[in-house]
């Protein structure tokens, strides 16, 4: 009977940790480029009982399930109406900011973005993002020109930034590049729509800005400005998932109820 019960058990933790994960899912519904995950089971080691011979199966119990994974759908999410600022990945990559504290890199596939007082080209939360002025890669700065005012800047197709000057004229001011991984289900959500884990995910190119590229080559996508890229999230489907994961939950709450109830009968023989 304790087989049962640790049986039991481990169905409430795997079906409790698909409930976390489908309930973030729901929760982050609206999160600019949030990316669903999903949960996978995998059954434990089962216990031999007798071992097979002769052509016979054997026998053996089963000892319960375990989570396999809880891995990101990096499936592209549609695309929102945004500020001008905003710019959306059209297609395979990721964005690569810095923290300028820490100097360490993430990916996002979030791409609300504005200039701070410094001029650079930051996240909500201030990782600044990473390109090229042409030469050297790191973090993008828009200054203007000597003598001028910046109005305005616009981001094409490529990542190339152009910004609009008071004078009436225009500069180019570097590019945005974009990072690709072999396994992007390999990152780490930090928070804050941001990934860690570029090494682990194998970088196309070397991690961070260092192997970063230019949109539209090496397979990547383009750059869409004015617009943002919603979640990816399938409310239905995750309601589905919902009640199935309850379902679940309650099975193996009412395993462990019948064999606490058998266990009890077991001790009430002695008596």
């Amino acid at each position: 009977m304790l087989s049962s019960l640790n049986t039991g058990i481990s169905g409430l933790e795997a079906f409790q940790g698909q409930l976390n994960s489908v309930g973030n899912n729901i929760a982050n519904s609206n999160t600019v480029g949030y990316k669903a995950s999903r949960t996978t089971f995998e059954d434990t080691f089962s216990q031999t009982l007798e071992a097979s011979s002769n052509g016979s199966s054997g026998v053996q119990s089963g000892t319960g399930v375990a989570t396999s994974a809880t891995e990101s759908n990096f499936t592209q999410g549609s695309f929102q109406a945004g500020l001008d600022s905003d710019l959306a990945v059209n297609g395979t990559g990721f964005f690569v900011v810095r923290n300028p504290t820490t100097g360490e890199e993430f990916a996002t596939r979030a791409g609300n973005f504005h200039l701070d007082s410094q001029n650079y080209l930051v996240t909500e939360t201030g990782e600044r993002v990473q390109g090229t002025d042409g030469t050297t890669k790191g973090d993008l700065k828009l200054d203007p020109a000597d003598g001028t005012t910046r109005t305005g800047y616009s981001v094409g197709q490529d990542g190339k930034i152009t910004v609009q000057l008071s004078d009436g004229t225009s500069a180019d001011r570097g590019q945005i590049l974009l990072q690709n991984f072999n396994t992007p289900q390999a990152l780490q959500k930090v928070g804050n729509n941001l990934y860690s884990g570029l090494v682990q995910a194998g970088p196309l190119g070397g991690a961070g800005a260092a192997g970063a590229a230019a949109p539209g080559t090496q397979g990547l996508g383009s750059i869409n400005s004015g617009v943002l890229e919603s979640s990816n999230v399938d409310l239905p489907s995750e309601f589905v998932n919902m009640i199935t994961a309850q379902r679940g939950f309650q099975a193996n709450a009412r395993v462990i109820t019948t064999s606490d109830e058998i266990l009890q009968e077991i001790v009430g023989l002695k008596r």
